[in-house]
């Protein structure tokens, strides 16, 4: 192994790792590499800061959905234990401090180089090392690339005609920037997922005028946000080991136990007792999965869920024209939101819905002044923000030039859409591994983030100790594990929904499957399975020679 960043003749600086990306994931690997396997290990991010997502997405109202005691590191138990959770939820900020807190407390910033984007990796063939340049025109030679890149990182803004045009101001949300101020602004929102309906109820009582443009109404329930108590922190620190035990042998990893019944297995009174309760308590995927355990799989389970949501709006929402906009029709098949008031801020007198579906009124063009529709109506703004998501999984491995074996690029390994197995690799790219790679688990992603992390260690630390070079999945492993993926998501609902989990959001992009919904537990032991098969599924080259080890 490389011990130190020496410089060859042609100005490479070998290492034996390079990590991308410095969220949960990079965080994690650059940690288990160096600190346990003892590797010479530098993380690259283009951020100005640790954090990943939560460095980009400062937007008002950013909140993770997770709740604060299981979104967060369980290798680290001594910190846990000091860590002070202070609500139900968690903010951004908190999360990036938390995060900040892990890179000082472990010593890792001297191993990171922030403002560094990854211009370009390469697998060099002859040497079986990957070639990596950063936008700074550094070249680093190493054994082992590891891809932190996140789910929900490369930015997505629709093609809309006259965009350039618009004389206001113009943001994305996930490069909000914080000391935007809002006071006597007219204000344009594109976009109503999980990042719209958050920053739509927080900047609604800042605004002059607030307009949602909506192109897909939203199944929305309560958060159920609050301060945590001293006595429930207590418990919290208390029982660590039985929280994590859960959360890891979980399907969602929430740590929540899900529901063992079936909607119709009770009575119609008992059912709406349920849906209250949890209405009540708050928490999308606790309404989705901690009610019943078939809202995810059964249309008329799926309707009764429908239902009460629908009947929440006419509740909730005074005019009958708006509330009728803000019920969906399809499928509440999903990522599940939940939020802090959405729908009760469309009774403000300062807040407009605007349906842009296309069986509504669609965005016609942006002008100087504004946003017009198709019924000839401008809406006029003084600033326009797009809570329009990402172009998720596969993004940002596309946004830099990365080619495996003889060359390939990845766009040309995942023409027709991103595939991986078992989520941390991908045929024709060696000794390259994916954190949350595509066909991973669809859960609470630090639980998954630490699974995928501790086998890529583990996995890299067994290559090390048996001079193996190279490691990389038959084609044909792969294809059976983004079949088994397809087979668990069609047995589900959610394949049937319009969505970003899918690729639905980005025009052109195929509607794949980019997730494992077998559960956190059933990935979990799949991992280890492949490890104790002998590596299973991979291709293994041993350092002197070119043969399978």
């Amino acid at each position: 192994m490389a011990t130190s960043p020496n410089a060859t003749a042609t100005s490479e600086i070998e290492l034996d790792a390079v990590v991308v990306g410095a969220g949960f994931g990079g965080i994690y690997a650059l940690k288990k590499l160096r600190d346990e396997h003892g590797l010479h290990v530098l993380a690259f991010d283009k951020a100005g800061g640790v954090g990943g997502t939560w460095y980009w997405n400062r937007y008002p109202g950013a909140l993770s959905d997770s709740e604060s005691h299981v979104y967060c590191y369980s290798w680290d138990k001594a910190l846990y234990q000091e860590w002070e959770f202070k609500t139900k939820y968690v903010p951004q900020a908190e999360v990036l401090s938390y995060l900040q807190s892990v890179v000082e407390r472990h010593d890792l910033m001297k191993d990171i180089r922030l403002e560094t984007g990854i211009t370009s990796a390469v697998f060099d063939d002859a040497r079986r090392k990957w070639v990596v340049t950063t936008d700074a025109g550094e070249t680093y030679l190493a054994k082992y690339f590891i891809t932190a890149l996140g789910l929900l990182a490369a930015t997505n803004i629709p093609e809309i005609p006259g965009l350039a045009s618009f004389e206001g101001e113009v943001y994305h949300t996930s490069r909000w920037q914080p000391e935007t101020s809002f006071e006597g602004k007219r204000v344009g929102v594109i976009g109503t997922g999980s990042t719209g309906v958050q920053f739509i109820t927080a900047v609604a009582p800042q605004v002059r005028h607030l307009t949602v443009f909506q192109r897909s109404p939203q199944y929305s329930v309560p958060i159920g946000n609050g301060p945590i108590s001293k006595e429930e922190l207590a418990d919290i620190h208390r029982d660590f080991d039985a929280i994590w035990d859960q959360v890891r042998g979980s399907a969602l990893a929430f740590g929540f136990e899900e529901s063992d019944i079936g909607t119709f297995s009770v009575s119609d009174e008992e059912r709406k007792a349920i849906f209250d309760r949890a209405w009540k308590k708050g928490g999308g995927f606790r309404f989705m999965f901690e009610t019943f355990n078939d809202i995810a799989t059964n249309e008329a389970a799926n309707k009764a869920a429908q239902d009460y949501i629908r009947g929440k709006i006419d509740e909730i929402v005074k005019d009958p024209e708006t509330a009728r906009k803000l019920k969906p029709k399809d499928l509440h098949a999903k990522r599940p939101l939940c939020d802090s008031g959405y729908y009760e801020i469309f009774n403000r007198d300062n807040v407009t819905l605007v349906h842009v579906g296309s069986e509504e009124t669609p965005i016609e063009r942006i002008t100087s002044t504004g946003v017009v529709t198709s019924d000839g109506v401008e809406h006029e703004l003084d600033m326009l923000v797009f809570a329009t998501g990402f172009d998720a999984v596969d993004g940002n491995y596309k946004r830099m030039e990365l080619r495996g074996r003889n060359g390939m690029l990845i766009q040309d390994h995942w023409k027709t859409g991103p595939t991986s197995y078992m989520a941390v690799a991908t045929a024709n790219f060696p000794n390259m591994f994916m954190v949350l790679g595509p066909n991973g688990p669809f859960t609470n992603l630090p639980p998954s983030i630490e699974a995928e992390v501790e086998w890529i260690a583990d996995t890299i630390g067994y290559m090390e100790d048996n001079a193996i070079a190279t490691l990389e999945p038959q084609p044909q492993a792969e294809e059976a594990w983004v079949q088994t993926c397809e087979d668990i998501a069609n047995q589900t609902l959610f394949p049937k929904a319009e969505s970003w989990i899918f690729g639905a959001n980005i025009p052109g992009k195929k509607n794949t499957i980019y997730f494992y919904m077998g559960g956190l537990a059933a990935y979990r032991e799949a991992l280890k399975q492949v490890t104790q098969d002998g590596f299973r599924g991979f291709i293994l080259e041993k350092t002197s020679e070119n043969q399978p080890a």
